[in-house]
């Protein structure tokens, strides 16, 4: 580096990781925003700011591609739970849902609390009040908005589609049929100016975990989920007209939606590849051949022959989810346990009532040890690892991160189940208490099988 650069910011003894080469320790020069030297014992004369990086890592930002993060923007612009992890830059409304058009209220619609609260596990009284703030009504705004924050991390924002229905049919429309003709032709033309605006893409959701959370509509999925493939196709084509991205989750139970829908991202069929990522691999662990078909999926779309531009997001680690009980989207895929989410989460006497009824407690029974007993074909999909839903009945892989009993932290649930048979029978585990004794006397004392023993965790521990 000579002398004579000019270097904005030169952080020296840093621990440097890049490109997944071996750790060194050096000097980086910044100037205008670019790395213009790297090395040993760079100059510091002439540097405007000389940072010590002595015993910390360097590297290059994390690239948050898929986050939920449009409401906690408004609350918390600098997400600093995410910038203290290293992340420079997040990417917002994914699978549909989002802030273009502002809080989209009519009457007693509320499209934020409806599309959000059940989807991202949040109480209604929160997304209101964060909606009560929401002032811009257009996408144009939206992002004149997003420039006054105090923003932590660069923000890339998609352009949701469940809103763009909501906006071009009105909310009971947009959950009850297509659309005519004009409204598909201004959702179109909206997409459009979104695009040329500054949207880096359209999001799109098929995933059966997202319900809205306001009745009478609460077993109806969010907007976007009634659309058919004529629709995304015409939406799609903008989006491959104006080089932008496509963020879609696949329909998870139809092998042959999922590829006639991702066949969008063809250059042979469509004229032009259409960039196109793809949420996935969420069930590896409940169905192993997902990984196998997942990677096929990629291999012959982005072939020469079909010349695709199709990317898989998927985790480089297990997916760990924490959750309150039932309260976790990845309940809602099973009927027995998204009657539970769809009470307000506040509403702790309504689970209740539910959790105590007959016929709710043979349902559940019946739901919770499917395949786990005899023989059959749902006993085979389980040895095999080919069960039907994402959600993981495996009580050994379930972990107690929190609970009023402190005995049961640390513990999986196949470990709490066995100790309070054994508490039943008589014996006396290390740190048993009166505060255990207690709630196991009371609550606990009918259970006979891990059933019953879910259910008693979902009424004592809402």
């Amino acid at each position: 580096m000579s002398s004579s650069a000019a270097v904005d910011t030169l952080i020296q003894n840093a621990k440097i990781f890049n490109n997944g080469e071996a750790a060194v320790v050096e000097d980086i020069a910044i100037a205008n925003g670019k790395i213009v030297a790297r090395g040993k014992n760079l100059d510091a004369e002439g540097a405007a700011r000389v940072i010590d990086g002595s015993g910390k890592w360097l590297m290059p930002g994390f690239f948050d591609i898929h986050t939920h993060y449009d409401l906690e923007l408004e609350v918390a612009p600098g997400l600093p739970e995410s910038v203290r992890h290293g992340t420079t830059s997040v990417v917002i409304a994914n699978c549909s849902l989002g802030l273009a058009f502002g809080n989209q209220r009519s009457g007693d619609i509320d499209p934020i609390v409806d599309c959000f609260a059940r989807v991202e596990n949040l109480p209604k009284s929160l997304l209101r009040s964060c909606a009560d703030k929401v002032y811009w009504d257009s996408p144009k705004a939206y992002l004149e908005h997003l420039e006054q924050l105090n923003l932590g991390p660069n923000v890339v924002t998609l352009f949701p589609h469940s809103m763009l229905r909501i906006d071009a049919m009105g909310f009971d429309a947009s959950i009850s049929r297509d659309p005519s003709d004009s409204e598909l032709k201004t959702m179109q033309a909206n997409l459009g100016a979104a695009l040329k605006l500054g949207y880096a893409g359209f999001s799109t959701d098929a995933l059966p975990f997202h319900y809205l959370a306001n009745q009478p509509n609460c077993e109806k999925t969010i907007p976007t989920q009634f659309a058919k493939y004529e629709e995304i196709k015409a939406l799609t084509q903008i989006v491959r007209d104006n080089g932008a991205v496509w963020q879609a989750t696949p329909p998870k139970d139809s092998a042959i939606n999922t590829l006639k829908t991702f066949l969008l991202t063809s250059g042979r069929l469509h004229k032009r590849p259409l960039r196109t990522t793809v949420v996935a691999a969420l069930d590896v662990a409940n169905n192993r051949k997902l990984l196998s078909l997942a990677k096929l999926l990629s291999k012959v779309l982005n072939s020469k022959f079909l010349r695709g531009d199709f990317h898989l997001q998927a985790l480089g680690a297990p997916f760990k989810v924490w959750s309150d009980g039932a309260v976790t989207p990845l309940s809602e895929e099973i009927p027995e346990l998204r009657k539970l989410n769809e009470t307000d989460m506040e509403d702790r006497g309504a689970r209740l009532r539910i959790l105590n009824d007959a016929e709710y407690i043979k349902a559940f029974r019946a739901m919770w040890l499917k395949g786990k007993h005899g023989w059959g074909v749902a006993r085979l999909k389980r040895i095999l690892n080919l069960e039907d839903y994402a959600f993981n009945r495996n009580l050994s892989d379930m972990t107690v991160e929190g609970c009023p009993i402190d005995n049961w932290v640390g513990l999986n649930m196949q470990q709490l189940l066995e100790r309070i048979i054994a508490i039943k029978r008589g014996e006396t585990p290390s740190g048993y208490n009166e505060a255990e004794k207690e709630i196991i006397n009371s609550d606990f004392f009918w259970i006979s099988d891990e059933a019953d023993f879910m259910l008693q965790l979902l009424r004592s521990f809402d």
